[in-house]
C-alpha cells in the first residue's frame, strides 16, 4: 500500500535535507583537513589567534629590531620613520613629516637627543614670533641639541621607538584573526592574517621559517598605518651625538 501523497512528501524532505546536511558536514570537514594541509608548517594546527599569539610572543622577546612605519599627519600629510631599538631602550629614529619637514632621534643612556632640518624647527615653532624662530632656525638647523619637553614631533618621533605599542594593539584585536595564504615577504616565507579592528581591519604577515616574528603590520582604520619588522636581534650601536 502507497502512503498518502502529503506523508510521502514529507519524508522525501525529510530525507533530503537530512542527506544535505551530512554532505554539508562532510565538506567542512574535508575544507577544515585541506585547509591544514595547506597552512604552513608550523602552523597547521593552530588557530588564527594562536598564531597571532605566537608571532607576539616572538617578536616581543626580539633583543633588537627595526621598524619601518608609514602612516598620515592629522592634516594628512604622509608619515615615514624609520627605526632601530633594542630592549635596553637605546634608539635611532629618522622621522620625515611631508612639509613639516625631517628629524633624527636619537635615545642612549635615558637622554634623548633630536636634529631637525629648517621645516621641522618652523614647524615645531609655529606661533612664535618670526625674528625668534629665524634665530632659531639659524642656530638649531643641522645641529644635536637634547630634545626638549613638550615638542610634539620628539613626542612622536619618540612613540616610535616603542614596538610595544603597535603590538599591543594586534593584542587586543587577536580574537578576530583568520588565517590566510601563504606568502613571501623579502625572501622570507611567511603566513598571513587577517582580522578586524574597530570598524576598520588589519592585516599581518608571520615568519613560517625560524622565529615566528611579525614581519609586517597593518590596519585600516580612520588613520591607516603600515609597520614593517626586520633585522631581528641584530644588535646595533647608538653613538651619544656632540652637543
Amino acid at each position: 500500500m502507497r502512503p498518502p501523497a502529503g506523508i510521502a512528501a514529507t519524508a522525501l524532505r525529510t530525507a533530503t535535507a537530512s542527506l544535505c546536511a551530512v554532505i554539508a558536514l562532510g565538506l567542512t570537514a574535508c575544507d577544515t583537513v585541506f585547509a591544514r594541509q595547506r597552512d604552513p608548517a608550523p602552523f597547521a594546527r593552530l588557530s588564527g589567534p594562536e598564531v597571532v599569539n605566537k608571532a607576539l610572543a616572538a617578536t616581543r622577546a626580539a633583543k633588537a629590531v627595526h621598524i619601518t612605519v608609514g602612516t598620515k599627519s592629522p592634516d594628512g600629510a604622509p608619515v615615514q620613520a624609520y627605526v632601530a631599538t633594542d630592549i635596553r631602550g637605546e634608539c635611532m629614529v629618522t622621522l620625515s613629516m611631508g612639509a613639516a619637514g625631517t628629524m633624527e632621534l636619537v635615545r642612549t643612556g635615558g637622554t634623548v637627543y633630536v636634529q631637525s632640518d629648517e621645516a621641522m624647527l618652523r614647524a615645531a615653532d609655529a606661533g612664535r614670533s618670526r625674528t625668534a624662530v629665524d634665530t632659531e632656525v639659524k642656530k638649531l638647523t643641522g645641529r644635536w641639541v637634547k630634545a626638549r619637553p613638550f615638542d610634539r614631533y620628539t613626542a612622536r618621533a619618540l612613540s616610535y621607538c616603542d614596538r610595544k605599542a603597535f603590538l599591543d594593539r594586534l593584542a587586543g584585536n587577536s580574537a578576530t584573526a583568520h588565517k590566510g595564504r601563504a606568502i613571501t615577504v623579502g625572501s622570507t616565507p611567511a603566513l598571513s592574517l587577517t582580522g578586524t579592528a574597530g570598524r576598520g581591519t588589519w592585516t599581518a604577515a608571520v615568519a613560517t621559517e625560524g622565529r615566528p616574528h611579525i614581519l609586517k603590520l597593518g590596519f585600516s582604520t580612520e588613520t591607516p598605518v603600515t609597520v614593517e619588522f626586520s633585522e631581528f636581534d641584530k644588535p646595533f650601536t647608538v653613538k651619544k651625538p656632540a652637543v
